[in-house]
């Protein structure tokens, strides 16, 4: 039994330590054009959103160990395809990439809830969501009208 063990543990040590050597896309393209505002809104923009919404991630100690290595690669990933705000000029409607933000903020997806585990200052209150809504014209009750929802 006690040898079973032994050749288990060496096989996940040798996989483990196998698995450190695939390697992952971790670089900062650089910044285009980066968003601008004011500051308050951009401290919090960058306290909340850039780790995975642009081109000036820090990466954490645990982004260079896999498996979680892959998972935080491909969430930033995603994350600049859908917003970037170190591309901010390409995204023409303004107005309609402030409303979604506010929308996903609003709405408790993002940021997301595993980032959150390990970055607990990057969680937005209500009183900076209001902020937030403010800065950007939003309305919920006219973003609804806009999408066709019914009141």
């Amino acid at each position: 039994m006690k040898k079973n063990i032994r050749y288990t543990l060496i096989a996940f040590t040798t996989i483990f330590l196998g698995i450190q050597l695939i390697p992952v896309d971790r670089h900062n393209p650089p910044v285009v054009s980066d968003f601008e505002g004011p500051l308050e809104i951009k401290t919090l923009l960058k306290r909340s959103c850039y780790d995975c919404h642009s081109n000036e991630v820090n990466w954490p100690w645990y982004s260079y160990v896999a498996p979680v290595s892959w998972l935080v690669v491909h969430d930033v990933k995603e994350g600049r395809e859908e917003l970037n705000f170190s591309e901010w000029n390409k995204y023409s409607g303004d107005s309609e990439m402030k409303d979604e933000i506010i929308e996903e903020i609003a709405e408790g997806e993002m940021p997301l809830p595993i980032y959150l585990v390990t970055h607990r200052d990057a969680s937005v209150s209500e009183q900076e969501l209001l902020v937030l809504k403010q800065w950007s014209g939003y309305s919920a009750h006219s973003h609804k009208k806009d999408h066709g929802d019914e009141d």
